[in-house]
């Protein structure tokens, strides 16, 4: 009996050491982590964001001379804005669309909901490619844009306001 008391003396010094070194392994290991997202990480987000922008910010096409549009309908993005208020509308507007063949950049909200009629927008260049949209959803409004920069468009080439 005094064998077993005294080979768990010896036994419990290193359990406890065995804890410690872990912990300290642990808090080590979670120093060198946040190091490294702070040493590596910002430089590589900064490259991120600036290529997203880079891919995000299209040139605009020059008009044809005939006014054809210079994309197919499955190249044209279109970002689509609910401009009435009513929740679920650009969504299903968003499948209307994608329905017809075009490529949906973004859905959201408009600026203002207030809107009474439905009203197609491009960016410069992509004009015929914004009528050609307003034909096929039967909207009778194509007008530059008006309250959105490009910048804002996500990549889109045309925007689409739901109002009725």
């Amino acid at each position: 009996m005094e064998q077993s008391v005294a080979s768990l003396e010896l036994v419990r010094p290193w359990r406890t050491a065995t804890l410690v070194a872990t912990a300290v392994a642990a808090l080590e290991l979670v120093l060198l982590l946040v190091l490294g997202v702070a040493l590596l990480g910002n430089p590589i987000a900064e490259q991120v964001q600036a290529e997203a922008k880079q891919a995000r910010a299209l040139p605009p096409l020059k008009p044809k001379a005939n006014g054809k549009p210079s994309l197919a309908r499955n190249e044209t993005a279109v970002m689509i804005l609910n401009g009435n208020g009513v929740s679920g509308a650009a969504g299903r507007a968003a499948g209307q669309v994608r329905g017809i063949g075009y490529t949906i950049g973004a859905v959201g909200n408009a600026p203002r909901s207030d809107h009474t009629r439905s009203v197609v927008m491009y960016r410069e260049g992509y004009r015929p490619e914004a009528a050609r949209l307003a034909r096929d959803l039967r909207v009778k409004i194509v007008a530059p844009l008006d309250g959105l920069r490009v910048d804002e468009l996500l990549g889109a080439h045309v925007v689409y306001v739901v109002a009725d």
